[in-house]
């Protein structure tokens, strides 16, 4: 079975091929640095960082750019009312998010290119927008003919021309030709930044940054765009009808995840109801966070809930404890490991993560069965199975990821202080000092830490 993927454009599922025989080319829409992340800007980098994963582990060299929108209406608002530059807000909010990427365990980015440091890009593809009769300047702003793309416009969002309301993305539509044309370019106002163009000094509009970036780094033709799906439309749209307008062929395959929501509603900060990065820290482990968001499919909607988070954590603890037990035993793991063909079924099959959940905990309860027998043999092969199934995922409890980042950054330090306290156990067990063993044992429960008492020697893990 090859690899399958719901293309946004066509509506269907298609067999993958890439532009190039064993290399792929990605683009994600990232983030617009307004304001610090929460989980629902962070979903997308996470389901796209699976898929990058799934590429890479079958044998494709992939090129992942993630752009940076770091100035827009919303970042020169919130600069205005903290009465700082554009470029601070937009500083501090895209380290936050850089930071936030880290912690849940994403791949840096091959490149990751920020919108105002290739102004000059887009000013080129304005002026072959221009010459090619599919853009128009007036009054110092810059605009896309819609009606000179009117047979293509509207394919992907599978919207008909006649019912799209104005684009409303400037306050000058008295200039525009057609209201649903778009701002490729916004005049020179007060207060903003500006750049010099050959129709006057203003900014780029939203949506002329992610055509020109995508193509300076992936080419004029590039296998896979993604972003959520409530960039379908305007944003995605406009990106093709600009690029294909302008000559290239953009991109092949459009995928979107689903929205995270809350009470139904999106998570936005207007709503008051986001949850931040550092803030859902304080419920599970960073790697916990990782599994609740990959858990389900990722074009289908996930409406947050604490219980629901937690029965994920939950989830990922019952891999994470076979892992640990298994490595006790099992030293040397072998990487090269064949996965099981039910994983990769589900994975070639529109990334179906939650059913290679579900081939994983199969897996994990059948190594458990092993070691309760203790067929090493068999707990060798199962938990290289399991931990070659959660590096796909980016899951895998032993990955020196999830002992340096976020919760587990600790987690070293405590190691060693409970090591400590373990010692002076087994020293009193050992004198047949059980009084003074189990206060040891009590004061750490106190401290919520739970001893196990294996044949291999006690093992830990915090209460839950």
């Amino acid at each position: 079975m090859s690899l399958n993927l719901y293309d946004t454009s066509t509506r269907t599922v298609r067999e993958f091929v890439p532009v190039e025989p064993g290399r792929v080319s990605m683009y994600l829409c990232g983030a617009t640095v307004q304001a610090p992340p929460h989980i629902g800007h962070i979903r997308s980098g996470v389901n796209f960082d699976v898929l990058r994963r799934w590429l890479m582990r079958q044998g494709f060299d992939v090129t992942f750019c993630r752009n940076v929108t770091d100035l827009d209406d919303k970042i020169i608002r919130v600069a205005a009312a903290e009465d700082v530059p554009w470029f601070v807000v937009a500083e501090r909010n895209q380290r936050a998010f850089t930071w936030a990427y880290d912690q849940l365990g994403c791949l840096p980015p091959t490149v990751e290119p920020r919108a105002m440091g290739h102004v000059p890009e887009m000013v080129e593809l304005m002026r072959r927008l221009i010459d090619k009769g599919h853009a128009y300047a007036a009054g110092g702003d810059v605009y896309f003919d819609v009606m000179s793309y009117a047979d293509r416009y509207g394919k992907l969002s599978n919207q008909k021309l006649e019912n799209m309301w104005a684009a409303g993305d400037t306050d000058t539509d008295s200039l525009k030709r057609d209201p649903r044309d778009f701002a490729l370019w916004k005049g020179a106002k007060p207060g903003e930044p500006t750049w010099p163009t050959p129709w006057g000094r203003g900014r780029p509009g939203w949506h002329l940054e992610c055509s020109a970036m995508a193509t300076k780094y992936l080419g004029e033709t590039f296998d896979i765009h993604g972003g959520g799906v409530d960039l379908i439309f305007p944003h995605h749209e406009n990106e093709i009808a600009q690029s294909q307008a302008a000559g290239d062929g953009f991109a092949r395959y459009w995928l979107h995840n689903g929205l995270l929501t809350l009470g139904g509603e999106k998570m936005s900060k207007s709503l008051g109801n986001s949850l931040l990065i550092p803030e859902m820290f304080h419920k599970v482990r960073a790697v916990e966070l990782r599994y609740y968001l990959v858990a389900a499919h990722y074009r289908s909607p996930i409406d947050y809930s604490d219980e629901a988070l937690q029965e994920a954590a939950a989830g990922y603890r019952r891999i994470e404890g076979f892992v640990t037990r298994a490595a006790e035993v099992i030293h040397d793991v072998d990487a090269a490991a064949p996965l099981p063909q039910a994983f990769v079924d589900a994975m070639d099959d529109d990334l179906n993560v939650s059913q290679a959940l579900a081939v994983i905990h199969e897996v994990v309860r059948e190594g458990n069965v092993a070691l309760a027998h203790g067929n090493k043999e068999q707990v060798a092969r199962l938990l290289a199975e399991t931990q070659n199934m959660l590096d796909v995922l980016g899951l895998d409890p032993r990955s020196p990821q999830w002992r340096t980042t976020g919760d587990s950054g600790l987690r070293e330090v405590v190691d060693a202080l409970v090591a400590v306290a373990l010692e002076q156990r087994q020293a009193a067990r050992a004198r047949k000092d059980y009084g003074a063993a189990d206060a040891i044992r009590d004061q750490l429960a106190a401290a919520g830490i739970v001893v196990e008492d294996t044949p291999q020697g006690p093992r830990w893990e915090l209460a839950r």
